[in-house]
């Protein structure tokens, strides 16, 4: 792709970002274009249906979300990274809990994307699991799924309460994964 067409699809893919956060998914594309700075045709040029415009944008938050655990893994200690990473999941359910959910179920589950997703999340969470399983300082059962479910559940669980309700949820979740 040439740098501005680059370029002209990152920014569509941020712009709507937005917009499905302020608007839900339905938002006009044509306004998403207007948005962007982008004309109607270089929008359907990247994505010729609204499906592959939501489709970008679920894999683009969650490719952020990956490198995430990646980032903090190449950074921290093996428990900090794991537990920070924790946090940032549920950060980041919790500032897009609509969007996460309107984008979720606007991709279909057996769809390429979603298993991409899937795989991807799977093993970026892997990625800071499994030093702190082996160095101990967290439960050897637990699996990836285990903590993508128990951040994803304080993330919608932090819809109702604030910041120190939030910590006080994950101090629970984080001490029932050490070992001791």
């Amino acid at each position: 792709m040439r740098a501005d067409a680059r370029r002209n699809y990152e920014r569509i893919v941020a712009t709507a970002r937005d917009a499905f956060l302020e608007h839900g998914v339905d938002v006009p594309l044509d306004d998403i274009a207007k948005r962007a700075g982008v004309g109607a045709g270089t929008l359907y040029r990247h994505f010729p249906n609204r499906d592959a415009l939501v489709e970008a944008v679920y894999r683009e938050e969650i490719t952020q979300l990956a490198d995430t655990a990646y980032r903090l893994r190449d950074e921290l200690p093996v428990e900090e990274a794991l537990f920070a990473w924790m946090r940032e999941q549920v950060r980041w359910i919790a500032e897009s809990y609509g969007l996460a959910s309107a984008l979720k179920s606007a991709v279909d589950n057996d769809s390429e994307t979603f298993a991409f997703c899937k795989k991807q999340l799977r093993a970026a969470v892997s990625s800071v699991l499994e030093p702190a399983q082996e160095a101990g300082v967290v439960r050897a059962d637990l699996q990836p799924s285990d903590l993508l479910r128990l951040g994803h559940g304080v993330g919608a669980a932090a819809q109702y309460t604030d910041a120190a309700g939030i910590d006080r949820l994950l101090s629970v979740v984080t001490d029932g994964m050490r070992t001791s």
